[in-house]
């Protein structure tokens, strides 16, 4: 399977495990946000499946655009933009290099930038700055990404919505740091980073 294969292959998994899990995400967005991070992300992954049919790429950089282009457009709520920026952030990285470091972290680089958000703030950074490190030195697992989103549960969210809820937030998932769990287990399962 060619590398592009494998990216390819990324995205349908993750299409896939929000798809199985669009209630999950709702359930959990509705205890600290608006409800509706499920299908928010949903919606945005369906129109990425569309886009794949009928597309047919080369390189790296033309599908993290697609992706990033349609999320931007077709997800409500913060997490389109959030998302759409990572991918749009890892395009323009993946032309240049096939490093995967540099290429996430340009991702990470693009949520914080378009969240003002970092790492203890109750959000997705708290799993992308992991899971980012552990793509580095070569140790990213599942069970690094389910530490690092059940340490979301402790801290109280100071960022977007759940920030009204204050203390309150505390003891609560954050929704975008699973959907991001999603992401990279999605990504580990595609064997993108079996080189």
């Amino acid at each position: 399977m060619t590398k592009i294969d494998k990216m390819t292959q990324w995205m349908y998994l993750f299409i896939e495990k929000v798809a199985d899990n669009k209630n999950i995400l709702n359930d959990l967005d509705t205890a600290i946000g608006d409800g509706d991070h499920g299908s928010n992300m949903n919606r945005g992954v369906s129109a990425i499946k569309e886009k794949l049919a009928e597309s047919n790429y080369d390189n790296p950089a033309d599908l993290f655009k697609d992706v990033g282009m349609t999320l931007v457009s077709k997800v409500g709520g913060a997490s389109g933009p959030l998302y759409g920026s990572a991918f749009i952030n890892m395009a323009k990285v993946a032309k240049e290099s096939d490093n995967f470091t540099e290429i996430f972290n340009a991702g990470l680089e693009g949520i914080q930038k378009r969240g003002k958000a970092d790492v203890g703030e109750k959000t997705m950074v708290d799993v992308w700055s992991p899971a980012t490190e552990a793509i580095q030195s070569g140790e990213l697992t599942v069970p690094l990404l389910q530490d690092a989103l059940e340490k979301t549960k402790d801290i109280k969210a100071t960022k977007g919505r759940a920030s009204y809820l204050g203390d309150r937030s505390i003891g609560h998932l954050d929704p975008g740091a699973q959907s991001s769990v999603y992401l990279f287990e999605a990504l580990l399962k595609a064997g993108v980073l079996d080189e």
